[in-house]
Parts: structure tokens; sequence; C-alpha cells
């Protein structure tokens, strides 16, 4: 059909903008892989422009040699044909035009909320699929059916990628599950405060914190032993009992620190007799007849913990002492009756709070202290470190590593063994 000449103007109804969809006609103008693959699509451009240009100002066009000449609202696809090669040129900025209006509308909505609602529920699903398979064996310790109702689940993996670290978990029953946090995040020491109550070992930081099911066997020697069982186990293919609790270090062993809160001589023989269970399976760290024999297990005893009841057996005993740093001078503590050498930070070298690290006097006596407990084959621990501000407690950390503190004393498991804690840090 040939091009309309003298048309006269026409405007759309607007009761037929409002019940066109946008996005429909904006995926019609994106389809289009070239302007002019037929006679049909020039026909739908100039009809999908005819919708979405501003309303009141709409004029429905028609491409003419030359020009552009209105035509009527009812065309049919077949009543438009272009012809030359300038009609082609217009067609083609009118399509740009289009594009360019199609870009913005949909960078509006984009920015406007289907942006919020990909991230949400489409990134969301793909991240939250992603780490479905690697949650924390800790979130559901203790509830019905997980196999943890008695505390001392140990799944195979548990500790499958866990690098030790020279780190000891200070009042570790304080955790929301004691022991397996400490281990899980890789600390190759625990600690456990226990009191003698009715011919009972209970654990806790104070009288007020006791419960007669939180006790030595139920929160730590029951567990090492499910723990030591599984690393283990009597097979065709293997029947030893040397591995650790660490798969990845299985020669490393585990301190159990046992701080005695009630009267020592009373209360230490219990200790002795609860550790039945890991002695009799050959887990504990001993001297015989002089020779250390180190086990999956070292237990030392501190607080009221009685020296003279350590070193009473003389051929054999499997339980360290937690020598003074600070007082080892001309002392009788070495390798053979003791395992650390521990002191408080605070009162040994002074204030270190507010000077965000040891002084050139502290450092002198972190050096003394440090030479001579190694020259004894004793660990040393400080204990009492700063908690706050953050940046002070980073700094005494790195200092004590440097000068070669063999246990670093910890509260936060994380900032210890997941953190970059040699870099400054702000309050």
């Amino acid at each position: 059909m040939p091009p309309l000449a003298g048309a006269s103007v026409c405007r759309p109804d607007p009761s037929d903008l409002a019940q066109i969809p946008l996005l429909p006609i904006l995926s019609s103008t994106f389809t289009s892989t070239s302007h002019f693959e037929s006679e049909a699509r020039p026909s739908r451009f100039l009809s999908a422009l005819r919708y979405i240009m501003p309303r009141g100002e709409t004029k429905s066009l028609l491409v003419k040699k030359n020009a552009y000449a209105p035509v009527p609202n009812n065309l049919e696809d077949g009543d438009i044909s272009i012809t030359g090669p300038r009609d082609a040129q217009q067609a083609a900025r009118l399509y740009s035009c289009a594009t360019v209006f199609s870009l913005t509308v949909l960078a509006l909505l984009l920015g406007l909320g289907i942006g919020p609602y990909i991230h949400r529920n489409i990134l969301g699903n793909c991240h939250a699929e992603r780490n479905s398979g690697d949650e924390d064996p800790l979130a559901k310790w203790g509830e019905p059916g997980t196999g943890t109702e008695d505390i001392a689940w140990y799944p195979t993996d548990f500790l499958r990628d866990v690098i030790p670290v020279a780190c000891h978990s200070h009042n570790d029953y304080w955790r929301k599950v004691p022991l397996f946090s400490a281990v899980y995040a890789g600390c190759t020491g625990v600690e456990a405060d226990v009191w003698l109550r009715k011919q009972d070992l209970l654990v806790g930081h104070d009288t007020a914190a006791l419960q007669p099911n939180r006790t030595f066997l139920s929160l730590y020697v029951n567990p090492l032993v499910k723990i030591l069982e599984r690393q283990n186990p009597s097979t065709e293919y293997y029947n030893a009992k040397r591995r650790g609790v660490f798969d990845t270090d299985p020669d490393q062993t585990l301190v159990l620190l046992v701080d005695l809160k009630t009267n020592g001589a009373e209360t230490w023989p219990l200790v002795l007799k609860q550790l039945d269970p890991l002695r009799e399976r050959g887990w504990l760290t001993y001297v015989q007849d002089g020779d250390i024999h180190h086990g999956p297990i070292t237990v030392v005893g501190t607080g009221n913990t009685p020296f003279d009841q350590i070193i009473a057996n003389s051929t054999y005993r499997d339980t360290f002492f937690d020598a003074p740093l600070d007082h080892l001078d001309n002392s009788t503590f070495d390798s053979i009756n003791s395992y650390y050498a521990s002191t408080s930070l605070w009162a040994s070298i002074g204030n270190v709070w507010f000077r965000g690290g040891p002084n050139d006097d502290q450092l002198a006596k972190i050096r003394k202290h440090l030479q001579e407990a190694h020259r004894r084959g004793l660990k040393a621990r400080y204990w009492e470190l700063p908690p706050w501000p953050i940046h002070t407690r980073n700094r005494v950390w790195e200092v004590l590593m440097q000068e070669g503190v063999d246990m670093l004393n910890v509260d936060d498991l994380d900032g210890a063994t997941k953190g970059d804690w040699t870099k400054p840090k702000s309050f």
C-alpha cells in the first residue's frame, strides 16, 4: 500500500494506554536484532513508540520518504511501508531513542525495588545453597535427635581441617559448648575450675555457677574418651592408641589444666581417680623412671593443687604441676614434675593497659621469665592479659609471641585463632 499523504493528527485514548503493560512493549523492542529484517518490525516499533511517548503529546507517525506524516491509530502492520535510505536513518534514530528511554526506565525500576528483591530472593538463595553443606557442627548442639544429648557427640570429620594453635582456652567451662568450642578453634589447652561437692567434682567459676550435671567427668573426661576412641578405632587397618584429638597433627597433645578451687589435699585424690578412664586407655602423658612419655592428653594441676602429691610417686606419675613463672629461681621445678610455668602478667610485670604494650623494663622482665622457664624445659604462660582495648590486647599478644611465650592465654577464641591480630586495631 502506498504511503498516505496528508493524514490527520491522531492521539491515543488514555484508557487504551492504561491497559498496555510496559515490560512486554520493552521486550518487543529489545528482541529486534535488526531494524529492517521484515516490513512488520518497523510498524511494531512505531506502534510501541506511540504508547510509551508522554501522554497528551503523542502523535501517531508514519515514515514517509523524506519526512514523517501523522497516521491514524488503527493502522495495521501492512499499512506502513518504508522506502529509501533516509527513511531507514530516521527510523534508526527513533529506535535508538526508544532504546535509551527503555533502558532508563529499567534502571529506575531496578533502583526502586527490583535490585533488593533479586539480592534477597535470588542471590540470597544461591548463597544459602552454596553454604548448606558447611554448617557449624555446634549450631544444634544438645538438641534431640542430633546425637549430642549426652554432650559427648563427636562427628568423625569434626576437626578434619583444624590447625592446632598454641593458645589456652581460659575459663573454658564458660563457653556455650565447653571443650569442643576450644578444640574446634584449634586451642591446644583448656581449663576447668573444679570444686569438691558431695564426693564429686563440679565445674564452674564460682559457687553460684555450680550445677550437679556440670561435672569434671561429664564436661571433660568422658568427652575426651569419646573423642579419642573415634580417633583411635580398632579395625583391621588400625589398632593403636597414640593419635591425639587433632586430625591434622595427631602427635599434638591437648593440655587439660585442672584449677582446684577447694582444699587441695582433699580434692586432688578425687581428680586422680576420675582420670582413670583416660589412664586405663593409655592416653595420658606420664613420667616413668625419669623419662617422659608424651600422650594425647597432658594433665596439669594449678590453683590449690598440692605439689607434694604431684611428686609423691617417684617412679611413675601422669599429672604435672603449674610452676610459678615469676619465682623459678633456686626452685626444683623442671619438666619431670611440671609442665606449665604460669603467672599473672599484671602482678609480675605491672600495668600495660594504658601504655599500649610493655615498656622496656617490662620486656626485660618477660625475657628473664621466659629464659628461666625454657632452661628448665617448661612452657611459659601468662594469665590476666588485657582484654580491652583491642589494640592493646593485640599488641600484648604480638609481643608475647615474638618473645617466645609457649602458650597464649585467651578468652576470645576467634580473635586468637581466626583474626589477624598482628595488624593495628582501634578501640
